[in-house]
């Protein structure tokens, strides 16, 4: 099992920044290959925002937030983070950190998933 522990979300008006951290563990934590961040607006689907491969640091974006947001991974922490900045009101969702096995790629097999941590960005 592993186990996440999203913090650092909150509320910013637009062109802000936040930083998020994810905090991994657990028993099988070692045999993880790929971490992402998701996010879920109310009334709509959760969806891929960034992922990392956590062996090869190798990084996935969902082109609305490509060249704003940046995933990073501190494999002797455990921790993954994602770094928001220029944020737009249509970034305000429940952000979910994610561990599972594949390259960090939206196809990555995401097996386990922390609580959420809520951002909000005001106009």
């Amino acid at each position: 099992q592993v186990q996440l522990v999203e913090s650092g979300g909150g509320w910013v008006q637009a062109g802000g920044s936040l930083r998020l951290s994810c905090a991994a563990s657990g028993r099988t934590l070692s045999f993880i290959t790929a971490m992402g961040w998701f996010r879920q607006a109310p009334g709509k689907e959760r969806e891929f925002v960034a992922g990392i491969s956590w062996n090869t640091g190798s990084t996935y974006y969902t082109p609305s937030v490509k060249d704003r947001f940046t995933i990073s991974r501190d494999p002797a922490k455990n921790t993954v983070c994602l770094q928001m900045n220029s944020l737009k009101p249509e970034d305000t969702a429940v952000y979910y950190c994610a561990a599972g096995y594949g390259l960090g790629s939206p196809g990555s097999s995401y097996l386990y998933w922390g609580q959420g941590t809520q951002v909000t960005v005001s106009s």
